[in-house]
């Protein structure tokens, strides 16, 4: 048996298991990580496959930013699930005030397109 990265379906299932916030922001870090040192041709298909609501729309959308996000990095176009997956109230996922502001001013386009103000250095942390 082989390692295999999570995909974009799976980390949905996982999110939708799990009612505790952290947590959940462990398994989006987990992700980013599998993301990253997964081999670039393979890194479109971790993406590819619609994932399954999780019950949160606020987390669905996160996960459409995401892939959009990331395909953008990859030069590719976004999975045509992610398209229709936008906040109507924009989402800040911190409640600190410095952090909401950083988020505002540095949050990526692929974010800001779906309602999502994470800041750019939060990203590159995970």
């Amino acid at each position: 048996m082989t390692y295999q990265p999570m995909t974009m379906a799976v980390l949905a299932d996982r999110l939708a298991r799990e009612a505790d916030v952290k947590v959940r922001w462990k398994h989006v870090w987990e992700f980013f990580e599998e993301f990253r040192w997964a081999p670039v041709e393979e890194q479109p298909s971790l993406l590819a496959d619609e994932p399954s609501l999780t019950g949160d729309r606020q987390w669905d959308v996160l996960l459409a930013a995401m892939a959009e996000h990331l395909t953008a990095r990859l030069d590719l176009a976004p999975p045509s699930w992610s398209r229709d997956r936008v906040l109507a109230t924009p989402w800040f996922p911190s409640s600190l005030p410095s952090k909401r502001m950083e988020a505002l001013v540095s949050a990526p386009a692929a974010f800001r397109k779906h309602g999502i103000y994470l800041s750019a250095r939060d990203l590159e942390a995970a």
